[in-house]
C-alpha cells in the first residue's frame, strides 16, 4: 500500500510517458474503491505521475457469466476469431485448433513447420490477414530452431478448405540473432488499419543477452512493423538510420507478450513482463525506447536491483501503468461490444502468475480503475479474445480450457 499513497506526494511531469498532455490524475467521476493490490511492493520505488499504479478498484455493475465452455484442449498459446465466429486457438505444441463459439472441437490444423517448444517455446501467436475472407492467409509466431540457438519467427500460410492444414507455409521474418536458450519470445501479432503487422519479440532473459533490447542493430527486445512480406514499412522510425534493423518500430522491451490496438484511437497499446514486480502496460510510439534493462520499477529474481536501481531516465519511456508484485500480463485484447456498455473500449488482460483477468478502464491514454475477474477459477490466463461478433470474451488458460464471459 505504501506506493498507493505516496501518490498525492508525487510532482507529475518527471520523465513523463506518451502523448496524453493533460497529465490528469484518476478519474473522479467514477466510484472507486481502494486498489485491487493488498500485497506489499517488492520495492520503496515511487511512480513517476498519479494513478501509474495501484489506482482505484472498479466494479461491473452489469450482471455477467462465466462459462467453461472446452476442456484438455492441450496447451494453448492464442486465441482469436475467424469470419463465421468460431474460434481459432494454437497449441504450443505446433498445431492449432478449431472451436465453435460454444467450445465444440471441430478440427485438427496441421502440417506447421517444426517448432521448439521446449521452455516458453513453441508454436505461439497467430493472426488472421485482413482480407482472410477472400485470400484465406493466416499468420503466426514461432520458437524456430535457427544458426546455433531458437529465435523468434514470422511465417504465414494459406489455410485449407477444410481447416485441417495449410498450404505453402512461409517464413517471412526472423529476429536475429538466435540464442541457445528458451525463454522470452515475445510473438505477440496484430493488424493496423492499413493491413502492416506489428510483431513483439523478448530480449531472451539471460544477463548476457538481454541488453541488446537496447540496441537498434539487434532484433531481441523490439516491436516490430512489417509488411505481409516481412519486409520494414517505408516510414518506420529507423528506417533511414545506419546499422539499424529498418523493421524495428519500438525497443528497450523484456518479455512483451500482449499487443493491442484501440477500438476507437487506434493507438498500440501493448504490456510486458517485469522480473519481480514492474510489468508494464505501454502505450508504443514509433522510435521510442521503453528502458528495459536500464530503468525497471521491478527486482531481479535474486532480490538484487536491475542495474543501478533506476526507474527514470531521460530519453526512456515511463509505462502508463506497472504492477507490483507481478501479475505476469500476456495476452490482451479491448472490448468493442455493447452487450455489456460499462466495458466498452476497456482492456482485458490474461495474467499467468497473477491467475486473473485484468479489466482496465482507460481514459485520455491513462488508466482510472481497475478491475480483477475470474480470479477464483485459479487459472493462468494466458490469452484473450474480446472482439468477437456475439459481444463475449474469450479466454484461454495454461490448464487447457477455453473460458466464455457474456452477459446473464
Amino acid at each position: 500500500m505504501k506506493q498507493f499513497f505516496y501518490l498525492s506526494l508525487i510532482v507529475f511531469g518527471m520523465n513523463s510517458c506518451q502523448d496524453d498532455p493533460s497529465g490528469n490524475p484518476p478519474d473522479d467521476s467514477l466510484p472507486l474503491g481502494d486498489p485491487v493490490e493488498t500485497l506489499p511492493a517488492n520495492t520503496d520505488y515511487q511512480p513517476a505521475f498519479p494513478g501509474q499504479t495501484r489506482v482505484g478498484s472498479v466494479k461491473t455493475l452489469t450482471e455477467f457469466k462465466t462459462e467453461e465452455i472446452a476442456v484438455n484442449i492441450g496447451r494453448p498459446w492464442a486465441i482469436t476469431k475467424m469470419p463465421n465466429g468460431n474460434l481459432l486457438v494454437t497449441d504450443k505444441s505446433g498445431f492449432m485448433q478449431v472451436f465453435s463459439e460454444t467450445g465444440a472441437f471441430l478440427s485438427i490444423i496441421e502440417g506447421f513447420p517444426s517448432v521448439d517448444d521446449s521452455g516458453q517455446g513453441g508454436l505461439l501467436d497467430v493472426e488472421l490477414d485482413p482480407d482472410f475472407e477472400n485470400n484465406r492467409m493466416i499468420y503466426w509466431t514461432f520458437s524456430e530452431s535457427f544458426g546455433s540457438g531458437t529465435l523468434t519467427s514470422v511465417a504465414k500460410a494459406r489455410l485449407s478448405l477444410d481447416e485441417k492444414s495449410i498450404e505453402n507455409p512461409t517464413v517471412i521474418y526472423r529476429a536475429t540473432p538466435s540464442y541457445n536458450g528458451n525463454y522470452h519470445y515475445g510473438s505477440r501479432l496484430v493488424f493496423d488499419a492499413n493491413g502492416h503487422l506489428f510483431v513483439s519479440t523478448g530480449e531472451r532473459s539471460d544477463m548476457g543477452i538481454r541488453s541488446q533490447a537496447q540496441l537498434v542493430d539487434s532484433g531481441l527486445g523490439k516491436i516490430f512493423r512489417i509488411d505481409k512480406t516481412g519486409q520494414a514499412v517505408a516510414d518506420n522510425p529507423f528506417i533511414s538510420t545506419q546499422g539499424a534493423l529498418p523493421e524495428i518500430y519500438s525497443y528497450g522491451h523484456r518479455n512483451p507478450q500482449g499487443l493491442a490496438i484501440h477500438p476507437e484511437t487506434k493507438h498500440l497499446w501493448q504490456t510486458e513482463f517485469g522480473p519481480r514486480g514492474g510489468d508494464e502496460l505501454n502505450l508504443i510510439q514509433a522510435g521510442k525506447n521503453y528502458g528495459w534493462p536500464i530503468i525497471s520499477y521491478g527486482l531481479e529474481y535474486n532480490g538484487q536491483k536491475v542495474g543501478e536501481g533506476l526507474t527514470q531516465k531521460e530519453g526512456m519511456e515511463q509505462p502508463t501503468y506497472y504492477w507490483d508484485p507481478s501479475v505476469s500480463p500476456s495476452g490482451m485484447d479491448f472490448y468493442s461490444g455493447n452487450a455489456l456498455p460499462e466495458w466498452q473500449n476497456n482492456l482485458f488482460i490474461g495474467c499467468l502468475s497473477g491467475q486473473h483477468i485484468v479489466r482496465l478502464v482507460l481514459k485520455n491514454n491513462r488508466v482510472v480503475g481497475e478491475e480483477r475477474l475470474l480470479s477464483d477459477k485459479m487459472e493462468r490466463f494466458r490469452d484473450v479474445l474480446a472482439q468477437h461478433p456475439n459481444q463475449s470474451i474469450y479466454t484461454v488458460t495454461d490448464s487447457g480450457k477455453i473460458y466464455r464471459i457474456s452477459k446473464k
